[in-house]
């Protein structure tokens, strides 16, 4: 089964927490903290295994978790760090912040990587906070908990050349002949329901990558026929080959089936217009295509170079390979991203991230203020609530934000209810 499109949940290790602890040897004067770091959780890293040829293991396992690191431990012993934790992906794949539409990572390499959810740093150990002032501090914190999000994974077949057309213009039938593919065909609409990859063989050490992508129809890029959840594949491609049945077998005009998948790719997404494309009137042993031609070369300039070929007979097949080596040669690859860098050499790709507010203030429908954001989140999530330090430093912290002054900006009068996830506080002035 070819599946091409899941959505998964995906999340860093946590950090270890963090320990109080104190010496207590007889011959260590005056003892002192003695309570470790935790160690840090493991990242969640997608690497392309060129193996793999589709996203149907996601299908069974949507959920996918890297380790946690180590709690820290007494004598100063801090937690162990965890490795990365690793998801093998076909190549091709584009991975895709579901909330946010972000592009993660694009990987198309063998052995290219991407950290797609960091692991949390570890807490710190009491050792780390005394001071002077605190010598013995029973303060320690939390391990930072690991990133998480749903992602959306694409796969996108990596194909130099992609095959277009309306239903049983004769796409399968072409891929056979010129490559060893074995794509189904049938004379009946849609027997491919998967897009089909072959290597051609052009002369001596020349090869290329086709496509034999499903077929379109009107409508394909709104979602009509099975045309819209493969139009992605064609994203990829560098050299489009637009197939036409000259023979007109289904009825319709040969100019307007070009019009038409041409509209669709377009509304698609624009940029596919900036692909080369070369014409093929396919089914020139039919009755009638000859004429068909004639006529549909009265819609195009003289220069327009138009391939007239039997894929069955075979005819002009060699013509239009070496045309589509020759075009390859001088085609660049498209990023799928403007703003896109380059991402060779198996390297681990990272992408700035803009920061967002520390805090925000809301109402509730009940009345109550509510505290959201990624900063003030992660600090409670990291404070040991079961001592009496360690909450007010976290007061002092939430102080140091601006957050008591933006409640009172925003109304919160002593005695009032302050939500902050599942927990709930009251205002004290």
């Amino acid at each position: 089964m070819f599946v091409d499109h899941v959505k998964i949940y995906v999340k860093g290790g946590d950090g270890g927490d963090g320990m109080v602890a104190f010496r207590r040897e007889k011959f260590v004067p005056n003892g002192g903290p003695a309570g470790g770091d935790g160690g840090n959780g493991g990242d969640l890293i997608f690497k392309v295994d060129e193996g793999l040829r589709t996203l149907m293991d996601f299908r069974f396992k949507r959920h996918f978790k890297a380790i946690p690191g180590e709690n820290g431990m007494s004598k100063g012993a801090h937690g162990r760090g965890s490795k990365p934790s690793v998801v093998s992906v076909p190549p091709g794949t584009v991975v895709t912040d579901e909330e946010t539409g972000r592009v993660i990572a694009d990987l198309v390499e063998h052995g290219q990587e991407a950290v797609v959810a960091r692991g949390g740093r570890g807490g710190r150990g009491n050792i780390k906070f005394a001071t002077p002032s605190n010598p013995a501090p029973e303060l320690s914190e939390k391990g930072e908990p690991g990133q998480e999000l749903n992602v959306i994974l694409e796969l996108k077949v990596l194909a130099d050349v992609g095959l277009v057309g309306f239903p049983s213009v004769g796409k399968s039938t072409l891929l056979s002949v010129v490559s060893s593919a074995k794509p189904k065909i049938g004379a009946y609409h849609f027997t491919t329901i998967v897009p089909n990859l072959g290597m051609v063989q052009v002369g001596e050490g020349q090869s290329f990558a086709m496509a034999d992508l499903p077929g379109l129809i009107e409508g394909a890029s709104e979602g009509v026929g099975l045309g819209h959840q493969f139009l992605r594949h064609i994203e990829r491609t560098r050299v489009i080959v637009h197939i036409v049945d000259m023979s007109a077998s289904e009825g319709r005009k040969p100019y307007d089936d070009y019009v038409t998948i041409n509209k669709e790719l377009e509304q698609y997404n624009m940029r596919l217009t900036e692909r080369p494309q070369l014409i093929v009137a396919n089914k020139m042993d039919m009755p009638e295509s000859e004429e068909n031609l004639i006529e549909f070369k009265k819609h195009f300039d003289d220069d327009v170079k138009i391939f007239s070929t039997s894929a069955v007979s075979r005819q002009g097949l060699q013509e239009l390979l070496y045309s589509i080596v020759d075009l390859l040669d001088v085609t660049p690859e498209f990023l799928l991203n403007d703003d896109e860098e380059d991402a060779s050499d198996a390297t681990v790709m990272y992408k700035h991230e803009i920061k967002g507010a520390d805090f925000i203030v809301t109402r509730d429908e009940d009345g109550a203020f509510v505290l959201s954001g990624d900063t003030i989140e992660r600090l409670f999530k990291m404070t040991d609530f079961s001592r009496e330090e360690s909450i007010r430093r976290f007061a002092r912290q939430m102080r140091g934000m601006g957050v008591d002054e933006a409640l009172r900006e925003n109304g919160a009068e002593n005695g009032d209810t302050v939500r902050l996830l599942k927990f709930e506080f009251e205002f004290v002035e």
